[in-house]
């Protein structure tokens, strides 16, 4: 979120506030501002790409919800991928994806340089979307910003990473798919015999290992 820009508290409903951001990196900011607050009133948060939505549980008025928010210090982005490795999730990659070439290309690096950036970062888990158990990652190497396919795939199978845009992605089942795919893991993102069901949740961070070829 830029330094001269604050966020617009907007009023949604009769018992939630939506909280308009930069950026995805910034809502994910707010989020941890506003868990380590412990705002009375507050049921729940929804964050999105450029938005949260506080929802209140009926016990505070809009009016006093949005000025509690008004106060929220958010730290500075440069924090929110800094956490303990104990709060990591890692995930195992195998870098063999059919558009890993294309992302080289795209990023002026080589093969093995966009392997070594894209496991260089923690990732945080902005929010969920699209399909059960698909988290999208923020706090990636400016570098790996590139555009999605032109053209969509029919089938992209269930474990594919990706990346589109800021975000970096792994696919929980078999779908169709625009994202550059350059790698593909084993972990189950999804799953409801598991407690929950979603591996990555929004708040969540990752980091990405290369597998290698055998694992």
């Amino acid at each position: 979120m830029s330094e001269d820009t604050g966020p617009r508290l907007l009023a949604y409903g009769d018992r939630a506030v939506l909280v308009e951001l930069s950026d995805a990196a910034a809502a994910v900011g707010w989020v941890d501002a506003l868990r380590a607050a412990t705002i009375k009133g507050i049921a729940d948060l929804v964050p999105a790409a450029r938005t949260v939505l506080v929802v209140g549980d009926g016990t505070v008025g809009i009016g006093a919800l949005r000025r509690c928010l008004s106060e929220i210090e958010v730290a500075p982005e440069r924090t929110l991928f800094t956490t303990d490795d104990a709060e990591v999730v890692e995930i195992g990659v195998r870098y063999d994806g059919p558009d890993l070439d294309d992302v080289a290309e795209l990023t002026g690096m080589t093969r093995q340089q966009v392997v070594d950036t894209h496991t260089g970062a923690t990732w945080r888990v902005a929010f969920g979307g699209f399909a059960p158990g698909f988290a999208y990652l923020v706090g990636g190497d400016d570098r790996l910003r590139v555009p999605r396919r032109e053209t969509a795939r029919t089938k992209v199978p269930a474990g594919a990473v990706g990346l589109a845009g800021e975000f970096s992605g792994i696919y929980p089942r078999e779908s169709p798919g625009g994202w550059q795919l350059i790698g593909s893991t084993d972990k189950v993102m999804w799953d409801l015999e598991r407690d929950p069901p979603a591996l990555l949740r929004p708040g969540g961070a990752v980091r990405f290992v290369d597998a290698g070829a055998s694992a």
